[in-house]
C-alpha cells in the first residue's frame, strides 16, 4: 500500500457557530493523506492507473464552497466524496484548519482530523 498526500491546500471559506464567520471568513487549511495500491501506475506512468491529486483537490475546493457550522462536518463531507469517487482507495485521513479562530486566546489554528479505512 503506497500514499499520496496533499498537503496544505489553502481556502477561504465561512464556516463556523458565529454570525460573523458566514459574513467575514476565514483562511482555512485542508490535508489529505490517500492510501491506495499505486504499483500499477508506478509501472504504467499512467494517469489512468492512479489517484489523480488534480480531483482530490476540487473535492476539497466544492465541499468547502458549502457552509458548515463545524469543522467536523467539512471533514465528513471532503471523505465521503472521495469514497464515492475512488473505489480503490483503502484509507483516507483528512484533516481540516482554521486559521486564525475566533477564541478568546492567541492560537495558530484549530484543526480537526477524520481517518476511515474502506477495506
Amino acid at each position: 500500500m503506497q500514499k499520496i498526500k496533499l498537503k496544505n491546500i489553502k481556502v477561504y471559506a465561512y464556516h463556523g457557530c458565529l454570525e460573523e464567520e458566514a459574513k467575514v471568513g476565514s483562511f482555512y487549511l485542508i490535508n489529505l493523506t490517500i492510501w491506495s495500491n499505486l504499483q500499477k501506475a508506478g509501472k504504467s506512468d499512467n494517469l489512468d492507473d492512479t489517484i489523480n491529486y488534480a480531483e482530490l483537490t476540487q473535492i476539497v475546493k466544492e465541499q468547502t464552497k458549502i457552509r458548515s457550522n463545524l469543522l467536523e462536518h467539512v471533514a465528513q463531507r471532503i471523505l465521503t466524496e472521495i469514497e464515492i469517487k475512488y473505489r480503490t482507495i483503502q484509507k483516507v485521513k483528512v484533516s481540516v484548519a482554521k486559521l486564525n479562530p475566533p477564541v478568546n486566546a492567541n492560537v495558530d489554528e484549530v484543526r480537526v482530523t477524520f481517518t476511515k479505512n474502506f477495506h
